[in-house]
């Protein structure tokens, strides 16, 4: 049996996290696939690790794993982490608020699955899912940041930002990953474009975005550390 790895990077999310956990744990898997759940908290100062404990021992069967960062280091460096302790053979970050929805795994596992696809992005910006109408500048930002993604990677996604990207988790781990922030994303795309002969596909997807004043965390400053990382890794 087959299992999905779930790294779930968590910084003061105690008000969400237990209700994206009741979504992931209710999700039944495509082709008998098991689920494992990686927990990362990265350095909370709100009530995120008693949450999470405390969810813990009341869904013992759902095994999770909790592990601590050191101090805050970053989303990306958390997911790096759960990379390293994942043993499942694909792998998903899954975001500890509710933006993303979980019922959409076996849309990204099915290309895997059934062997047309070593990575999948869900792209928050094609298909007929349901999307929250939110911030025009945000919506352009990502447009420019996928679309100077795609020039200096040679590829033709529609949301390289996407928190979805469902991975192999042999081709995951054979990358080397430095950015600790939000570089993640297009570092991790850049990276994976250059993988010989993988085979990148994408999927529609909702999203469920929040306002800033709703806990949203990334600002224009990431939006400009995203094009230095795009033209540093994608002309390394």
């Amino acid at each position: 049996m087959k299992t999905l790895s779930l790294i779930i990077p968590a910084y003061n999310e105690e008000r969400t996290i237990h209700l994206i956990l009741d979504k992931v744990r209710d999700v039944s898997l495509i082709n008998g696939i098991a689920k494992e759940v990686i927990i990362v908290n990265d350095g909370s100062t709100d009530g995120t690790v008693a949450a999470v404990e405390r969810y813990i021992a009341t869904n013992p069967a759902m095994g999770i794993r909790f592990i601590e960062q050191p101090k805050n280091m970053g989303k990306g460096a958390a997911i790096h982490r759960g990379i390293q302790e994942a043993t499942g053979e694909y792998l998903l970050v899954q975001d500890a608020d509710l933006e993303y929805d979980p019922r959409e795994y076996n849309d990204l596992l099915r290309p895997v699955v059934e062997g047309f696809a070593d990575v999948v992005f869900g792209s928050r910006f094609m298909g007929h899912h349901p999307h929250r109408i939110l911030f025009f500048w945000h919506s352009i930002g990502n447009q420019v940041l996928t679309f100077l993604s795609n020039v200096f990677n040679n590829l033709n996604l529609t949301d390289m930002e996407t928190c979805y990207k469902l991975i192999r988790s042999d081709i995951a781990k054979g990358l080397v990953l430095k950015e600790n922030r939000f570089g993640f994303e297009p570092e991790v795309t850049a990276k994976l474009a250059r993988v010989k002969g993988i085979r990148i596909y994408e999927v529609g997807i909702s999203y469920y975005g929040r306002t800033y004043a709703e806990g949203k965390k990334i600002g224009w400053k990431d939006g400009f550390r995203a094009i230095w990382c795009i033209v540093k890794y994608g002309i390394g």
